[in-house]
């Protein structure tokens, strides 16, 4: 008893002085962050999306306002870490962002808005068995990258261009449950062993490889965006200074197919099934450095950090509703030229959320097989202000009934076929607007 005892208030002395800087075991982490929540109820909501092989909850804060639930006109955002077990640095990273959120809300301006615009969840360790695992404390640790079943959790997501034949893991299905319940719109994924911000596409091939060997995405203007971002506001990433036998990597950025090639990441699989634009961030030379080192890091990494979250708020968000206010899901809601293989639609609250740079655009709002509505917009830059262009659409109809509906087999989808039948996905709801205009000229 008395040793249990002990051990309470041993788990509990980091959190009378401040976090310290070391590295936190899962007993360590799971106190401190039921010690932030209980200390913060009204702005935290501690939740699992699941368990590991092991058994070890995977923990996730939500910070914000309306912490338990998505609330309309509020973004959501993640942070996810120690995907790779032995890739301590962003795991520590997290706890002690967490820890300056919760102490600088209502005392730092830009911290208080950021909570009162963003809904930010963090899962400081998507693989906390590989994390136990890693005993050794080196550079590069001998175990614990891969989880209990001896898998690496970022080759074992659906890839957009290859079957990807590994049996899923339960930590890779309770992220894609979690991706596919919430409405998150941008992401980032914590690594280590490098030191550079990475962009999609990991995987590619004829369709999306260009002449420079990179592998493109349609929004490849924002995702050099929000790689330059983080590593221009990281206190030396942006240098490009190679790690161990790397090459430099310009401004601190590169496109991860033109670094390596990666079949079954998840940021790729953020981007195609998730609607969420996600990014690697490389944050360590060494994947287990010492933890006197830590310090630095987290001062190397805090301003990052925050500006990386802002960028939730670039572009334009929205609801498509009818001509009664009532709000219609999976419409498909994109700008002209950048129209997803899986169409990016609508939520079920007839929500829609799009990462754009400022600019002139094309919204191309289409109820498939029905109606389309274009509407051109201007779209200044919302993180000056903490929120992206505000644009609805509303239908001059009822809403709907059953009708055609959009769908995104699971693989692999990136193929010269599937392209072509893709790109006339909004062929019929141009024959449907010609065909009611025959209608009303006929019957006026």
């Amino acid at each position: 008893m008395m040793g249990q005892l002990y051990l309470a208030l041993l788990l509990l002395l980091p959190l009378a002085v401040g976090l310290d800087f070391s590295y936190h075991h899962t007993q360590e982490m799971e106190a401190f962050l039921k010690e932030v929540h209980r200390s913060h109820p009204d702005n935290t909501h501690l939740y699992s999306i699941g368990k590991s092989v092991e058994g070890r909850d995977l923990w996730v804060l939500a910070l914000g306002r309306f912490p338990t639930q998505h609330t309309i006109g509020i973004p959501e955002f993640k942070y996810v870490a120690n995907m790779h077990g032995d890739e301590s640095v962003g795991r520590e990273l997290m706890l002690h962002l967490i820890e300056f959120l919760v102490t600088s809300d209502e005392h730092d301006p830009v911290i208080t808005r950021l909570l009162n615009s963003t809904r930010i969840h963090i899962l400081p360790s998507i693989n906390p068995d590989g994390f136990e695992a890693t005993t050794q404390f080196d550079c590069f640790p001998p175990y614990g990258r891969y989880n209990a079943n001896m898998q690496d959790l970022n080759r074992n997501f659906p890839d957009p261009f290859n079957s990807n034949n590994a049996t899923v893991q339960p930590e890779t299905q309770a992220v894609m449950n979690w991706i596919k319940n919430e409405m998150f719109v941008l992401s980032a994924n914590l690594h280590g062993g490098s030191l550079v911000a990475s962009y999609p596409f990991d995987n590619g091939n004829s369709v999306t490889i260009t002449s420079d060997a990179i592998s493109r995405t349609l929004d490849n203007d924002v995702f050099m965006h929000l790689a330059r971002t983080y590593a221009s506001n990281h206190a030396i990433m942006h240098k490009g200074t190679p790690c161990h036998n790397e090459d430099a990597f310009p401004e601190g950025i590169t496109n991860g197919y033109a670094w390596y090639r990666l079949k079954g990441g998840m940021q790729d699989y953020n981007y195609i099934w998730g609607q969420c634009f996600e990014i690697t961030l490389e944050l360590s030379c060494c994947q287990y450095p010492p933890k006197e080192e830590l310090p630095s890091f987290w001062n190397d990494n805090k301003m990052a950090l925050i500006e990386y979250i802002k960028q939730v708020h670039l572009g334009v968000k929205g609801r498509v509703l009818d001509k009664h206010g009532t709000p219609i899901p999976d419409v498909i809601v994109e700008a002209t030229g950048r129209q997803h293989v899986c169409p990016y639609k609508t939520h079920r609250n007839g929500e829609y959320y799009l990462l754009l740079l400022p600019g002139s655009y094309k919204l191309n709002a289409t109820i498939p097989g029905f109606l389309s509505l274009l509407h051109d917009v201007y779209i200044p830059n919302g993180t000056a202000n903490f929120s992206a262009l505000q644009h609805d659409f509303v239908f001059p109809t009822e809403k709907p009934g059953r009708r055609e509906m959009a769908s995104c087999p699971m693989k692999p989808l990136y193929s010269l076929d599937y392209h072509k039948n893709t790109s006339a996905t909004l062929k019929p709801t141009v024959n449907t607007l010609i065909f009611i205009y025959i209608l009303y000229e006929v019957f006026r």
